[in-house]
């Protein structure tokens, strides 16, 4: 089966509305008891991130042929929902769109934060064919929430050749611009087209930015030895100085997010430099900045930018994926989820997090998509808001040795995909370090102080067991 067939049917599948034959679970009536109790000063929003829609994802015997995402490696265990080496089949998308409606949270707007094509071959792919998925996961959601302004961020495989976004108007960013028309404004449109970003005024002084990070993104070979991409730097700061004049408050999004990766060792995100670049300009506007909202890692996680002064002064958030695909050599993937915010709509700070997943095991077994709330933030670590103050000294209490809270915010890294996982030693200096660090000197100092730490554990380990061994226990 070729890709531009199954997308092609895909499509023909959304114009049909043959969607309504999925069927999906309604929503625990506890959960809807909580979701009506919200005071109305409380907003809310969705946050969906990172679909990855596979057209080709089927059941068959033969487990190397069930989706072209898998690239000739056997699924795990396919079932109607998917499988932990594919990406999302088009009815584990419908299933989650259909959970955000019928939990009924009455949000005020959706962000959107990129990735539809799925994790293919370039040869399986053209520009066209981008085109068509965005299109189609664009329609989608336009089906599910006729009445919801929606704003995305462009990822790193809304392109073809994946990664290459380029710093000029392009086919891609003229077609996201013409489907994205019902969501955005003239001027936020006009952006969008020549450079894939925009801002635009979501309510009264408060104010969007969609950044196009894909720019500053290391495998875009089409931005390399730029100062200054799409002059992308320059209208950033423009626009955030332009609210702080008017005393508006900001939430960027973006696909791929600033800071060091949490899975790794020293390895950013973007290029450093801008990384770097990314983090002077966020620390000069945080008194603008209310959040800022990521995905592309496919996990969840937390960071808080820190001032020069070590001071805790904006919360970030990565949302997990839709897709459950891993790679063929990692040991752990994410189920499927997506998430909602709650903001004080008097100044937009953030209060909490409701995230929701699917046990995609248990889905598949089961043959009916059981979404869950996974975890309420404030509740689950017993934190007051999700304010920078508050996420920095939960950071700082996962240090503790044999953290359990951090080994809960580990299960919820991984969307609790095998609660049995210990991440510990390496694994947590990494996660503790790039949730607290965003910049190169600070990350670099936590990396050596956790590396020197756990040298002097594991000599200390050492020569307690060589004692006892001399019959001495210690």
């Amino acid at each position: 089966m070729k890709m531009v067939e199954t997308v092609l049917c895909c499509v023909c599948w959304l114009i049909l509305g043959l969607w309504s034959s999925i069927f999906v679970s309604p929503a625990p009536l506890d959960n809807r008891d909580h979701l009506h109790t919200a005071e109305e000063s409380i907003g809310k929003f969705w946050h969906v991130s990172d679909l990855h829609l596979d057209p080709t994802y089927h059941l068959t015997d033969d487990h190397t042929k069930v989706c072209f995402s898998s690239k000739g490696f056997p699924a795990k265990s396919p079932g109607f929902f998917g499988d932990f080496m594919c990406d999302s089949p088009y009815q584990l998308i419908q299933s989650a769109f259909q959970h955000m409606k019928d939990v009924d949270q009455q949000p005020t707007f959706m962000i959107w934060t990129g990735d539809s094509p799925p994790h293919v071959p370039a040869k399986e792919l053209s520009t066209e064919i981008v085109i068509d998925i965005i299109s189609n996961m664009t329609h989608t959601i336009q089906e599910f929430f006729p009445n919801l302004q929606v704003f995305p961020a462009l990822g790193n495989h809304d392109y073809w050749p994946q990664d290459q976004l380029p710093v000029s108007t392009n086919t891609i960013y003229q077609a996201v611009a013409e489907l994205w028309k019902p969501w955005l404004t003239t001027e936020a449109l006009s952006t969008l087209s020549t450079g894939g970003f925009y801002s635009q005024i979501v309510k009264p002084n408060l104010r969007l930015i969609s950044l196009n990070t894909i720019l500053y993104y290391s495998p875009n070979h089409a931005t390399e030895n730029m100062t200054d991409p799409a002059g992308q730097f320059e209208w950033l700061e423009g626009t955030l100085d332009t609210s702080q004049q008017a005393n508006e408050k900001v939430y960027i999004i973006a696909h791929v997010p600033v800071g060091y990766l949490p899975f790794a060792r020293d390895i950013t995100a973007v290029r450093e430099h801008f990384n770097e670049r990314l983090v002077r300009i966020f620390r000069k506007y945080s008194n603008v900045i209310a959040g800022h909202f990521y995905g592309h890692t496919h996990r969840d996680s937390i960071m808080v930018l820190l001032d020069e002064q070590g001071n805790a002064v904006n919360s970030l958030f990565v949302a997990p994926a839709v897709t459950p695909i891993m790679g063929a050599l990692e040991s752990q993937s994410n189920n499927p989820g997506f998430r909602l915010y709650q903001y004080d709509s008097s100044d937009y700070n953030l209060l909490d997090i409701w995230q929701y997943y699917l046990n995609l095991t248990e889905a598949n077994e089961e043959k009916k998509p059981d979404w869950k709330l996974e975890y309420i933030m404030t509740k689950y670590f017993n934190i007051k808001d999700i304010q920078p103050k508050s996420l920095y000294e939960l950071a700082q209490r996962f240090e503790k040795p044999q953290s359990k809270e951090f080994q809960q915010y580990f299960n919820n890294f991984i969307v609790s995909y095998d609660n049995s996982i210990v991440c510990e030693g390496f694994c947590k200096a990494n996660q503790v370090c790039s949730i607290q660090f965003l910049d190169h000197d600070s990350y670099s100092a936590c990396i050596k102080r956790a590396d020197t730490q756990l040298v002097w554990l594991l000599q200390t380990t050492y020569q307690r067991e060589q004692k006892q061994t001399h019959g001495v226990i210690y």
